[in-house]
C-alpha cells in the first residue's frame, strides 16, 4: 500500500480541522439554511415591521405508465386499420407544489447572541433543541425552530414574531393582550 502525499495529508489535515467545533470567539454568525440554501435575513419595511420569506420547493414524482398511440395503415385491400402501439412514458406527478410564504419575523437588529441564546433555552425547556446554548443561529437552532413552528402550521427555519411572542421572547402588543 502507497503511503499518503502531502497534499492528501494536507487535504486530510483541513478537512479535520473544519469539523473541529469552533471556538466562541472564532464563531461568527451563520445564517439559517432553508430547504434550498441559506435563507435571506428578514427585510425590514417603512412602517418598521420585518418579513422573512420562505420558498419551499416543489417536490415531483416521475411516473411511468403505458402510453397507447395508434398507427393508421392502409391494407393492400384499401381498408384502413387502426394499430395500437403501446410505449412506455415518464410523466411527472407533483408531489407537494411549490410554496412561496412570506411571514412577520423578528428583525434583524433584534437578533442578538442573548436573544438567540435565551431562544435556544426556551426551545430546549420545550424539548425541540438538545444542542449546546451557544448564542448563534446555527443548524441545530434552526432545525429546532423548524421542527417547533411546522407543528403550528409554518414549515420555517426562521423564526417568525409570532414563534417568538409564543415562547415569550417578544413584546407583545397590548391590543392581543386584552383579546
Amino acid at each position: 500500500m502507497s503511503r499518503p502525499t502531502a497534499a492528501v495529508a494536507a487535504l486530510v489535515a483541513a478537512l479535520t480541522s473544519a469539523c473541529a467545533a469552533p471556538q466562541p470567539d472564532e464563531v461568527s454568525r451563520a445564517e439559517t439554511t432553508g430547504p434550498v440554501g441559506p435563507a435571506p435575513a428578514p427585510v425590514q419595511h417603512a412602517d418598521g415591521t420585518c418579513w422573512a420569506r420562505e420558498v419551499t420547493p416543489a417536490i415531483y414524482e416521475h411516473v411511468s405508465g403505458d402510453q397507447r398511440a395508434y398507427h393508421e395503415q392502409v391494407t393492400d385491400e384499401g381498408t384502413l386499420l387502426h394499430l395500437p402501439i403501446f410505449r412506455r412514458a415518464v410523466a411527472p406527478k407533483v408531489l407537494r407544489p411549490r410554496e412561496d410564504v412570506s411571514f412577520e419575523a423578528p428583525c434583524p437588529a433584534l437578533m442578538t447572541y442573548d436573544f438567540t441564546a435565551s431562544l435556544q433555552r426556551a426551545l430546549a425547556v420545550r424539548g425541540y433543541f438538545a444542542g449546546n446554548v451557544t448564542g448563534e443561529m446555527d443548524a441545530p437552532t434552526s432545525a429546532a425552530i423548524r421542527r417547533y413552528q411546522s407543528e403550528r402550521g409554518l414549515e420555517s427555519g426562521q423564526l417568525s414574531l409570532a414563534t417568538a411572542r409564543e415562547l415569550g421572547l417578544a413584546a407583545v402588543e397590548r391590543d392581543r393582550i386584552r383579546g
